[in-house]
């Protein structure tokens, strides 16, 4: 299944339409469209932000197994939310200190 076939999908679950998703998302519908015909990949961000409006993981929206609800915790749900009002250079801060937390419980 393609990226345009999940997006498709899951709008068609809420039962929504392309200018719908694309006005939540800060899209325009086109933009939208293109990725549901699989003429175009979004950007990080948007992708982002997609992944947080259909409630699924970033792995699924490119083609992974889908994360049961149950298996997506309040905290996975909050850290998405907080990228997704974050610049870009926040983000690549967040993800650097991330990683050297990490780094130092080895």
């Amino acid at each position: 299944m393609t990226m345009g076939d999940r997006l498709r999908e899951l709008r068609l679950r809420k039962k929504l339409s392309q200018e719908e998703v694309a006005r939540h998302i800060g899209i325009t519908r086109s933009a939208y469209s293109h990725y549901e015909i699989n003429n175009r990949q979004p950007v990080y961000e948007t992708l982002i932000k997609l992944s947080v409006f259909f409630q699924v993981s970033l792995d699924y929206m490119i083609g992974g197994e889908p994360i049961r609800e149950e298996q997506m915790t309040a905290d996975t749900l909050e850290v998405i939310q907080l990228f997704n009002v974050m610049s870009k250079d926040q983000r690549k801060k967040s993800i650097r200190r991330m990683r050297e937390m990490i780094a130092q419980n080895d």
